[in-house]
């Protein structure tokens, strides 16, 4: 198989197990062209006087003759960078819901203050995005091919002529406190303060977390917990390899139920998708649900099959992002929030 359809099933495949292809959210007004970028404090402005260079996670080097400032990034990297105190001019990718609010994956930022380049999968206004004279372009990356998140195949060539050094920093198959520390080395590159009392209490927070997860699982090693996305159609069950959540949940103890590789192959070796009919084909304690917009929400789900499943009869259903903001202010939550979940569980498996 190719490295193009491998690309192909795998950004599919994220997005189908999202709970939906296509996001359905209209594309956002440009936001405020004049609004703050780059500020980062005393720090960028000390630094911006010299070049720049960052090596990203396909090896290669983005060079600039000062520490940019019109940074242009996914939404996802643009809020973790925001948890930094660097600001970006311009986002891409799920930013504003249909009722005007900020989407979950743009963490703490103001969207009235970064003009959106597109609020869909496929969508990136390229005449937008040049009219920002970027210095940077930042996104993750799902697969070991390269290809930037939510940057359209068909027209990457055109985004990338318009002359800003790209960045990219891979969220797949590694547990997430590597892309945490790769976005904490990109943010120190870009003028933060990492050493900074709120920097450092942070992290000391997602250590303290990860501590009372391990002693949780330690605790309750029979609770099987089952990372789930819903659909109209379908229900999408993940394994907890290439996810860099589940990974890291996995190395701490946590029970997953893992489809085979055999039944995860149409998914791109993501997940397993099953019919409504068939969502009672594994046992789980504890059902972690996907929270992006564009999967169908667990109080939103009327499927009487779903209702009848032990973990929901008992209440035992708890939110995950699957694609997380990368600051450790952003990930604590998220240990938090599955520790005490498998802490009060009940064996309903």
């Amino acid at each position: 198989m190719s490295n193009a359809r491998v690309t192909h099933l795998t950004r599919r495949g994220i997005l189908a197990a999202g709970g939906a292809l296509g996001l359905g959210a209209v594309l956002a007004a440009c936001g405020d062209d004049d609004a703050k970028s780059g500020g980062s404090g005393k720090e960028t402005a000390a630094a911006e006087s010299g070049p720049w260079s960052f090596k990203d996670d396909r090896g290669e080097t983005a060079k600039a003759d000062k520490v940019p400032a019109n940074i242009v990034a996914f939404v996802g990297v643009a809020a973790a960078l925001y948890d930094y105190g660097i600001e970006s001019k311009g986002v891409f990718g799920p930013t504003k819901t249909k009722d005007g609010k900020a989407d979950v994956q743009a963490g703490d930022m103001d969207i009235s203050k970064v003009t959106i380049l597109g609020n869909e999968w496929g969508q990136f206004n390229i005449e937008k995005y040049a009219a920002l004279a970027p210095d940077v372009l930042i996104s993750t990356m799902f697969d070991d091919a390269g290809t930037l998140w939510y940057v359209p195949e068909e027209s990457k060539k055109k985004i990338l002529a318009v002359g800003a050094p790209s960045v990219g920093i891979s969220v797949y198959d590694r547990q997430l406190t590597e892309p945490l520390q790769r976005m904490l080395e990109l943010a120190k590159s870009l003028g933060a303060d990492t050493t900074s009392s709120k920097v450092t209490a942070a992290k000391k927070a997602f250590e303290d977390a990860a501590a009372r997860l391990r002693a949780a699982t330690k605790a309750n090693p029979d609770i099987k917990v089952m990372a789930g996305s819903a659909s109209a159609d379908l229900f999408y069950v993940s394994g907890s390899n290439l996810s860099i959540d589940l990974e890291y949940f996995k190395a701490l103890g946590v029970n997953f139920v893992e489809p085979s590789e055999k039944s995860k192959a149409k998914g791109g070796g993501w997940y397993e998708s099953l019919s409504w009919e068939n969502v009672d084909k594994y046992d789980a304690d504890i059902i972690m649900m996907d929270n992006r917009t564009s999967a169908i929400q667990p109080a939103d789900i009327t499927e009487a099959t779903w209702k009848k499943l032990p973990a929901v009869k008992a209440g035992q259903v708890i939110a995950r992002n699957p694609e997380p903001i990368l600051s450790y202010d952003k990930c604590t939550p998220l240990l938090t929030s599955l520790a005490e979940a498998i802490e009060k569980a009940k064996k309903v498996s």
